[in-house]
């Protein structure tokens, strides 16, 4: 029996503990590291470990809604 693909989620630096946690307890998923070179400023091509999350496609679907909706949630509550 093959294994089922797995697919991240890399979640941006600065991403609020509190949706990460919120993802965690909500989705079957693992918490993994993941190197991902950066493009940006003074970094380009330095790679940094990121943290992401990782589970079954459908899962991975689901959680990047729910990430995008809480993310929304989280600026929309920022005084301006």
């Amino acid at each position: 029996m093959e294994d089922e693909q797995l697919y991240d989620l890399v979640f941006p630096p600065g991403t609020p503990r509190t949706i990460i946690r919120d993802i965690l307890e909500k989705f079957d998923i693992e918490l993994v590291e993941r190197g991902e070179k950066i493009t940006f400023a003074n970094m380009e091509g330095d790679v940094r470990n990121l943290i992401a999350a990782r589970g079954k496609k459908e899962t991975m679907i689901e959680v990047e809604k729910f990430f995008k909706e809480k993310l929304k949630e989280f600026i929309d509550g920022i005084p301006q």
